[in-house]
């Protein structure tokens, strides 16, 4: 397989990464054979597939706005990904201009990608961590150079939360962010939901995804309730990210298999 000459020697392109394989679900083109494989394969057993990746970018736009229009003027993104179209910062910015962001992705190619679209963003940075590390995001001199932690902020965890398996306890995780950040502050969710009774073709998706590096742990929305103790959830709760208030008129085919929330930090 060839090594195109943006990829840096550390990322091994011989094994499908979930960051890639959502940028080609969307559209992207920061990804290689083995991802495109891969999806290709998960679609056949799940045609949703793409039109679920697709209501999820949606939602992380919606979310975003509904932010900015509350008055939220910092953002943190974390496990944001491959920067694509409709990006926190472009979302966020177009409404206020002074809104601050900050990418957070374990992903080298989605970090580099991010800084070089970010190269003459003085409110915007993006920084290689992991999300299930938050005191190292939270004291990283880049992230304290854009965000005041003592004012409000929207912490991000948009379709990451699922690749984080039980062991790793999600919950506290979440936990750590929420007494990190000011009162008045926000942490915006999206989840792979457990089917009380999955289908064949979930299944297969999940078997598929087992087999790379981040295999997929979905959750009951009582569960996805659970780690957002803490919060008071802004409505309408905890809804597929289809439901999440929709534009008025949407006809986007409604996605069960993720849900959305919004919580504010009391």
């Amino acid at each position: 397989m060839d090594r195109p000459g943006w990829v840096a020697d550390e990322v091994d392109i011989t094994v499908p990464n979930a960051a890639r394989i959502y940028d080609f679900a969307l559209g992207g083109f920061h990804n290689f054979e083995v991802d495109r494989q891969f999806f290709e394969a998960a679609e056949q057993a799940w045609p949703n597939l793409r039109l679920v990746a697709h209501a999820n970018r949606a939602y992380l736009r919606r979310v975003v706005q509904w932010l900015t229009d509350a008055g939220i003027r910092q953002f943190l993104d974390v496990g944001s990904g491959i920067p694509t179209l409709g990006n926190v910062h472009e979302v966020a910015q177009r409404t206020a201009p002074d809104a601050r962001v900050v990418y957070v992705d374990v992903d080298p190619v989605a970090v580099s990608h991010g800084q070089s679209i970010l190269a003459d963003n003085p409110n915007a940075c993006a920084i290689r961590a992991d999300l299930r590390r938050p005191e190292e995001i939270l004291g990283h001199p880049d992230v304290a150079s854009v965000i005041d932690l003592t004012q409000p902020v929207a912490v991000l965890l948009i379709a990451v939360l699922h690749f984080v398996p039980d062991d790793d306890r999600p919950a506290e995780i979440i936990a750590s962010y929420r007494d990190a950040i000011a009162s008045g502050s926000y942490l915006a969710i999206s989840h792979g939901v457990t089917d009380p009774a999955p289908s064949d073709e979930q299944e297969r998706v999940r078997d598929l995804y087992r087999r790379t590096p981040t295999p997929i742990s979905t959750r009951t929305p009582e569960e996805i309730a659970a780690m957002l103790d803490g919060f008071d959830l802004v409505e309408p709760g905890i809804v597929p990210v289809t439901e999440w208030h929709p534009e008025p008129g949407s006809d986007e085919e409604p996605q069960r298999d993720i849900v959305a929330a919004v919580g504010r930090r009391p």
